[in-house]
Formats: C-alpha cells, sequence, structure tokens
C-alpha cells in the first residue's frame, strides 16, 4: 500500500502519527534558535522515544504477528504489510536523526570546544590515563561469552552496547566463533578529559576496542562489530481473584520474562561483519526491515548524551528554565498556613510556571498537623527520591491512616513502584496494588482533618503524575481546594477504586472506565445542536493524544453541522483535519518547545456558558476502556478565565506550533504579520488583568 492510498482513509495510523510526532521533536535539534547543549538534550529524547516506540508500539504489533492474530491499522492495512511500511518508515527516522548528529551536531560542538572522539585525538598523558582506566576499571567488568558448540547462546540484554566479536583458532582448523561481550550500564558512556579549552567525550566502546585482543589472547579475531537489540516490552496481566499474591507475582514474572523477550530492533554499527548479522538475524528471527545500520561518525545509543549535556562546566551555558511565579491564587497568604488558604480560595496551579510545591506544602503540613486524621493518594510515577513518598512515610509515623493506590503498572516504572510500595507498607500505609487489569492513571489526593467538632477534606486533583522532578520539565494543571462539591465527589470515588462502590452519578467529576467517553460525546452532541440552532458553537480540547473512533466520528459529524473546532494535540492524532466534507471546521495544532506538553483542558462554549473540565485523560481508547481516569469540572470564574487564557496562549503561539494537514503531514506554523508569541515565554509574563475570558477560535 503507497502513501496516497494510506491518506484515503479518513483516520491517521496512530503509529506513524507518533513518528511525525518526533521528527517535530528532532526539529528543536536542527532549530538555530537552540544552544548546542539544549541541542543534545532534544536528540537524547529523540533517542529515548525512539527506543519507547519499538519497545511498546512495534513490540504489540509484534503480539499479533507472533501469535497469529489479526490486528487492521487505521491506515486500512493489515499486521503484516503494515509491519513493513512502518518499519520502513522507522528506519528513515532513524537514518535522519543519525544524520542530524553527524553531519550537523558534530561539528557545531567542535565548534565550541567539545569533541566526541577518539583515543588517538588525546594527547600523551590523556591515552596513559584511558590505558589505566581499561586496565583498573574496565577489564575487570567485562565478560566475553563465547557462542559455539559447547557454549549455548547467551543472554544479551536490552538496550546496552554489545560488542559481537568474530574469532578464528588455528588448532581447531580455523573454524569461526562468535564472543559477546556487553558494556555494563554502570560504566560511565564517556571518558571525559580536558586539553587547554577542549573537553573531550571518548566513548565507552572506543576504548574497549582499542584494547579488546586482551580479552582473546592467542586467537585470530576475523572482526569486531558493535551492535545494540531493543526487545518487546509491552505486556499485559490477567485478572486474578487473588489480587494480593497472583497479581504481583505475576507482575514480578512478567518483568523478568520481559529481559528475554523477542527482538524487534537490531541497530548495527556502520561496519558490520556478514557472519555475525546473519547469525544474529537467524537467532531472533529478523529480516532486513528490523535492522538499523548507523551512518559514519554516528555513535550508538543517543540516550546516553546525558553525560555531555549535564556535565558540570557546562552548567552555565546550558538553558536554565526561569523560576517559577507565584500562583495568582496565592497572593498575600505567606503568612496562613495551607489549610487556612485553602477554606478561603481554591488554589490553580500552572506548571511549571507555578511551582510543584505547594503540593509538596499540602502532604508535608497534612503529615504534621495533629488534626489532620487520614490522607488518601493515588501514584502512578513519582521522583527517584520522592518527597511525595517521604512526607507519606512522615504521615504515617506520626499515626495518620494514609491509603495509597500504587499503580504497579505504570510502564517502565514497575519495579521502582513496587520497591516505593513496600516501603510505604512497612512504615504503616495502606498499600492497594492496582485494580485488577485496569491502569490507575488519575492524579487524586484526599486529606480529612478535623476542625473543632466538625471533620473537613481537602482536595488536590491535577493532569500530572505526583512528581516533583517531571514538575520542572512538564506543563501540568492542578486544582487544590476544599470546596465540599469537590471533595464529595472525591470521597467517593476514592471509595469506587479501592471498594465496591458503584456511584450514579458525580457533580464534578467524570470518571473512566464507565462514563467518561458518553459524558464527552454528551457535550459534543451540544454543541452540534446548538449549532443547528442557529447558536454560536465551540470546541476548544488540549490533549496529548487523539485516537478514540467513536469521539473522532462525532467531531467529523459536529464539523459538518458547523460547529468551529479547534484541538491542540501535542503528539498522536488520529482525526484528519480539513478534509472536505468531513472536517473542514477542524483545525489541529501541536505545540513542541521548552516543555513537555502535558495538560489537559476540554473546553464547550456551550451557548456562552462554557463548560470547562481538566484532568488525566488523554481521547484514547485505553484512557475510556482500560484506565481509572478522572476529569474534573472547572467552576470558578477566575480559574476558567485561567484555564481560557492557556486555551488561548497555546492558539496564539507561533514559534512553537505546528499545523497538522490533511494529508497527516505536519507543517512549522509561520509568523505571518506582527511580533513573534513564543507561549513558554509569554507565561511568565503573564499578569492578573491579561486573563481571558473568552476562546479566539
Amino acid at each position: 500500500m503507497n502513501s496516497k492510498s494510506i491518506n484515503d482513509s479518513n483516520l491517521i495510523s496512530r503509529d506513524l502519527s507518533w513518528i511525525n510526532f518526533n521528527y517535530r521533536v528532532l526539529d528543536q535539534v536542527r532549530s538555530k534558535s537552540r544552544g548546542v547543549l539544549d541541542k543534545l538534550k532534544f536528540l537524547s529524547i529523540v533517542a529515548s522515544n525512539f527506543d519507547e516506540f519499538f519497545e511498546i508500539r512495534v513490540g504489540s504489533l509484534y503480539n499479533y504477528i507472533d501469535n497469529n492474530k489479526t490486528r487492521i491499522d487505521y491506515s486500512g492495512m493489515r499486521e503484516k504489510p503494515f509491519r513493513e511500511y512502518l518499519l520502513d518508515q522507522s528506519k528513515t527516522f532513524f537514518n535522519d536523526y543519525n544524520r542530524c548528529f553527524s553531519e550537523e551536531v558534530i561539528s557545531i560542538l567542535k565548534k565550541q570546544d567539545i569533541i566526541i572522539g577518539e583515543v588517538n585525538d588525546l594527547d600523551e598523558e590523556g591515552k596513559k590515563r584511558i590505558k589505566k582506566y581499561f586496565k583498573k576499571t574496565i577489564f575487570p567488568m567485562l565478560t566475553p561469552m563465547v557462542f559455539d558448540d559447547l557454549h549455548s547462546f547467551p543472554i544479551l540484554m536490552n538496550k546496552v552496547i554489545i560488542f559481537g566479536v568474530v574469532t578464528k583458532n588455528k588448532a581447531s582448523s580455523n573454524k569461526k566463533k562468535i564472543s559477546f561481550i556487553q558494556v555494563p550500564i554502570n560504566l560511565p558512556r564517556f571518558f571525559e578529559y580536558k586539553i587547554q579549552n577542549k573537553i573531550f567525550f571518548i566513548p565507552i566502546e572506543k576504548i574497549i576496542s582499542k584494547y579488546i585482543s586482551k580479552f582473546f589472547r592467542s586467537i585470530t579475531i576475523e572482526s569486531v562489530s558493535l551492535f545494540r537489540i531493543i526487545r518487546n516490552g509491552d505486556f499485559t496481566l490477567e485478572e486474578s481473584e487473588d489480587i494480593e499474591i497472583n497479581f504481583l507475582e505475576e507482575l514480578k514474572q512478567k518483568l523478568k520474562d520481559r529481559k528475554f523477550s523477542r527482538v524487534v530492533r537490531l541497530e548495527v554499527s556502520n561496519s558490520f561483519d556478514d557472519y555475525l548479522l546473519k547469525s544474529l538475524k537467524e537467532r531472533f528471527k529478523l529480516d532486513e526491515y528490523n535492522i538499523m545500520q548507523l551512518p559514519v561518525n554516528s555513535i550508538i545509543d543517543f540516550t546516553s548524551l546525558r553525560q555531555i549535556y549535564e556535565f558540570e562546566e557546562f552548567s552555565d551555558s546550558f538553558f536554565e528554565y526561569p523560576n517559577p511565579i507565584q500562583s495568582f491564587d496565592m497572593e498575600g497568604s505567606s503568612n496562613k498556613n495551607i489549610f487556612e488558604i485553602l477554606s478561603e480560595k481554591d488554589i490553580f496551579l500552572h506548571h511549571p510556571y507555578n511551582s510543584f510545591d505547594p503540593i509538596i506544602r499540602l502532604l508535608n503540613e497534612a503529615a504534621e498537623d495533629p488534626n489532620v486524621l487520614s490522607i488518601k493518594i493515588t501514584l502512578y510515577r513519582t521522583a527517584k527520591n520522592s518527597r511525595v513518598i517521604d512526607a507519606l512515610l512522615k504521615a504515617a509515623e506520626n499515626g495518620k491512616h494514609v491509603s495509597v493506590l500504587f499503580e504497579v503498572k505504570a510502564r517502565f516504572d514497575e519495579e521502582n513502584n513496587l520497591k516505593n510500595g513496600y516501603q510505604l507498607e512497612r512504615a504503616g500505609c495502606y498499600v492497594i496494588y492496582g485494580i485488577g487489569s485496569l491502569k490507575t492513571h488519575t492524579k487524586l489526593l484526599l486529606i480529612v482533618r478535623r476542625e473543632g467538632k466538625k471533620v473537613k477534606n481537602y482536595a488536590h486533583m491535577g493532569t500530572g503524575n505526583y512528581n516533583e522532578t517531571t514538575s520542572r520539565l512538564y506543563t501540568d494543571l492542578s486544582l487544590m481546594t476544599s470546596d465540599q462539591n469537590y471533595t464529595k465527589d472525591a470521597l467517593e470515588f476514592f471509595n469506587v477504586i479501592t471498594g465496591h462502590s458503584v456511584p450514579e452519578d458525580y457533580e464534578n467529576l467524570i470518571t473512566a472506565p464507565i462514563y467518561m467517553r458518553d459524558k464527552i460525546l454528551d457535550m459534543i452532541e451540544k454543541e452540534i445542536s446548538n449549532s443547528k440552532s442557529g447558536i454560536d458553537s465551540k470546541i476548544c480540547i488540549k490533549i496529548n493524544s487523539l485516537q478514540d473512533k467513536k469521539v473522532i466520528n462525532k467531531l467529523y459529524e459536529a464539523s459538518n453541522s458547523g460547529v468551529k473546532i479547534c484541538l491542540i494535540v501535542r503528539g498522536i492524532c488520529c482525526l484528519r483535519p480539513g478534509r472536505k466534507n468531513l472536517s473542514e471546521n477542524i483545525e489541529v495544532i501541536s505545540v513542541v518547545g521548552d516543555y513537555l506538553e502535558h495538560s489537559r483542558i476540554y473546553y464547550f462554549h456551550n451557548s456562552g456558558d462554557s463548560i470547562i473540565y481538566s484532568g488525566s485523560a488523554d481521547v484514547m481508547i485505553r484512557s475510556f476502556k482500560r484506565r481509572i481516569e478522572s476529569l474534573f469540572k472547572i467552576n470558578e470564574d477566575f480559574i476558567k478565565k485561567q484555564a481560557i487564557t492557556i486555551l488561548n496562549y497555546n492558539l496564539r503561539d507561533n514559534c512553537n506550533s505546528y499545523i497538522l494537514k490533511e494529508d497527516g503531514n505536519y507543517v512549522k506554523k509561520e509568523l505571518m504579520s506582527g511580533e513573534k508569541f513564543d507561549l513558554f515565554k509569554e507565561f511568565y509574563n503573564l499578569k492578573k488583568n491579561n486573563l481571558e475570558g473568552s476562546i479566539i477560535l
């Protein structure tokens, strides 16, 4: 199937849309306005995204192919031809971002005296240090593993640098043997060395290559090749009645199995031994579509570039994020505790422009406050040295009732979440490890506090994880409140997800997996009805991903009914805008820049009395059917203005925005007239009297 026939579909392939998204991230590397270290950061992000794409999306595709199951992509292609098309497009992307590094970034680095080079680029002192480093540190840590008639094929680890060495022994009729040397992940990726103003970063594989003969004494080395494998990381867990034992044991087994799962990509160095390649292809059941070869002057695994852009001597020249500004809702509240502030008004935060510290403060004050009786929280991903976990541990030590719904199925954070869960359990917290086959993705915190003879509840609802590290890098929204209209819904929702309760409805929450899609469809239908009645009708939705067919088809219906629709979709978008008689009234933009756009806002004009929701859910099948999600309604006029202003700033941006065309490709939004509007800068300059009360579609 060619690209024209793919574009004939009314839906865009989710996986091809993902590749398009990462081209937009790659644009950040190519941008002339970014410093070289910032370029390295985005190149590292591109590579990390690409690895995860193969582990999850390509891995999922292979789950169908290897088990002879049918899958039809949104493009209309069956699983096997789609595999070939997708891997061909992936290989093109792989080549593009590697050429960007080898042909553009390396030369820019050199101009700034940053050299990613060879051992022979160093002076004599540097060469001596590398020789000593290899002898004392590297050599003892490496373990060559031979594969021959007497030795079974070794287990090759996912996403590590591996040497494949083909050797001959004259004493055994010159028969070829293959040995593998895997580079431990706890060895630094680069050897750092400074000569005057120049800083050299020598890749560890260059050092090992120079001295690799030390591992093969009295043996003829035919070839030395470098490669890296990506394994299938996609798995599902079966529902079990005995969730306390079987579920956790199955999860642990799946995590072990992931280390030996199917190889879905083989990344090889520019000069690679044919005999070794043939052996690996046969062993892993791969063909040419799975093989991705590095160009000359590139290096393997760009995720390791972090060591360079975080090098301590570069701290002054690396992009520094501005300091967070105070939330409008916290002005004049410096002498009050957080519970006094929330008793007077709700607090709305827009991270990272507003600090995440008020949420940490809320947890810490709750942990120490003798009047706080209990804390309930959902956790999906936490920081490495989490202050959130520390506050919950302190609360338990102080005798609070602490309930934690810890989602251990958060992909690639499973082991960390299990570890933190066990730590909380030992401290006396009540820990629930997920709800059957559903992922708990909602972001919710409830605090119960005694105030005189009464008990009062406080809540936090958000779009992002309780992770203070990513809160500095992701745009997210937080609502902190003591309004009982919110807290009673939060309390009821906790009863649903931790117990056995089925509420009829919520006043200010829309939840999944039961109600969310239908509620969203109802609100779109209301705009359709208004438009048919001649009433001004608008929809503006800001999300990470748009994939659910039922919502997409309802948006197509709304477009044909005259509803003006603007979708701000950062990543995957399966809706095709601008198609005649289908989606002529729909515009889709994607914002990619300094921060990862992670906040979600759902705006419906509603005859001028706007309805606005925010929360953790995207418009995805998994959000509606396979996750516990929530969206919270924004009621207060001042907070509504803040939410509308966020949408408007996204719509006005002309520095970081891309427009999705009808053919599925994106074009950079051009500066037509007037001044540049960079939303990542403008939010720091936003004043209270600049808030906008109506959407600018």
